[in-house]
């Protein structure tokens, strides 16, 4: 059983910065891909980004480009979404999640975290 357990939401304001964690633990292999999404409220949930656990390669959506940055911290076994020059549309329940391939649909991914909220004020 795969578990994802995140960490680091909060409120912040505008302009501001917030850095996220997840650390995955269970039976998984390293050739897996690790994603964050996000939901606000009354929207579907979307990806933001994502990155190979064994080769470190990343992936975007536009929205995060240039702003949002994924990492791995191996020795720590944990992600990482550095999040900087926060908007209130950056407003959502984020997750990280698992896979075994990447891509950007939600439907690829098996094991899901908790979820946890930004709030970014105006």
């Amino acid at each position: 059983q795969v578990q994802l357990v995140e960490s680091g939401g909060g409120l912040v304001q505008a302009g501001g910065s917030l850095r996220l964690s997840c650390a995955p633990s269970g039976r998984i292999y390293s050739n897996y891909f690790m994603a964050w999404f996000r939901q606000a409220p009354g929207k579907e949930r979307e990806f933001v980004a994502a990155i190979s656990w064994s080769a470190g390669g990343t992936y975007y959506a536009d929205s995060a480009k240039g702003r949002f940055t994924v990492s791995l911290d191996i020795a720590k076994n944990t992600v990482h979404l550095q999040m900087n020059s926060l908007k209130p549309e950056d407003t959502a329940v984020y997750y990280c999640a698992l896979s075994w391939e990447v891509g950007s649909s939600e439907d690829l991914y098996s094991y899901w975290g908790q979820g946890t909220q930004v709030t970014v004020s105006s």
